[in-house]
């Protein structure tokens, strides 16, 4: 409560600042430990710095232990087996320090971190960092597990910017179908985020999927689909019946015709290149 003549004195913000960075993975007063990684290797870090830094580790470290009805006791270490020591200890010294220290090695890894605990800061922070290497880093991700990444929380929370990217790629490990479906899933969850028409929102990232390679069965079986849950423009799909009547890839971009690297072989894909 602020008193008439009252004034607001600030110490030093350097020393301030360098203290609370002595305490990052520091033993003396911590309350909580993590094994991290292959290495099991140990962190230490401090509950109250954690909870009100990050809600994921303060859901973490409010949930019981198995079995038991009381919050994670400190003496149990918390196991992070999945993650890297050194992508780990970069999350922990941005929860107390507000900033991060990144090279090109674990900026992947620490952007995807970023996902998984919901620190937004952390993952602009990371994206910054070598921008465009990142991008071509997470592409080659994504490329290499396709099927398990659009399962994923962080492929429904894409932009339509960002997945059209991806779905331009040829090597993605997935089939059409597949692909199909995810893009839909992804689309619903955009629309509800951003209140607008599925197919509004998925209307440039749509015009990316490669149609043509859908055989007459499939193809219909989606025209059905697609009629009582619009997501794909018509003339989208009419130019793929197109190809199977002319028995040949014309009218539509080049690109749309080519094979993935996960597209399973179908009877007409003789006549599409």
């Amino acid at each position: 409560m602020a008193y008439a003549g009252s004034a607001v004195l600030e110490g030093d913000a350097a020393a301030f600042a360098a203290a609370i960075r002595s305490l990052v993975n520091n033993p003396r007063f911590s309350d909580v430990t993590f094994v991290v990684g292959r290495e099991r290797q140990e962190v230490f870090a401090h509950r109250c710095i954690l909870a009100c830094r990050c809600q994921t580790f303060q859901g973490m470290l409010c949930q019981p232990q198995p079995g038991a009805q009381e919050p994670w006791p400190p003496q149990t270490p918390l196991v992070l087996s999945h993650v890297q020591p050194e992508v780990f200890l970069a999350v922990i010294e941005f929860l107390y320090t507000n900033s991060v220290t990144l090279n090109s090695l674990i900026a992947l890894e620490v952007f995807t971190s970023a996902v998984e605990y919901g620190l937004v800061d952390l993952r602009k922070a990371a994206v910054t960092y070598g921008q465009m290497d990142l991008q071509q880093h997470c592409l080659v991700f994504v490329e290499d597990h396709t099927r398990e990444v659009v399962q994923t929380r962080g492929f429904h929370e894409l932009s339509g910017v960002a997945l059209g990217v991806v779905l331009q790629s040829d090597r993605l490990a997935i089939d059409e179908p597949d692909l199909i479906r995810a893009v839909r899933e992804w689309a619903h969850v955009s629309s509800a985020v951003l209140e607008r028409p599925v197919a509004e929102v998925a209307a440039g990232p749509v015009r990316e999927l490669r149609l043509p390679l859908l055989s007459p069965r499939e193809l219909a079986a989606l025209e059905s689909h697609n009629q009582r849950d619009p997501l794909i423009p018509v003339e989208c799909i009419t130019e793929a019946w197109k190809c199977h009547a002319l028995r040949k890839g014309r009218g539509a971009p080049s690109r749309l015709y080519q094979c993935r690297r996960g597209t399973q072989p179908r009877e007409h894909h003789s006549y599409l290149q």
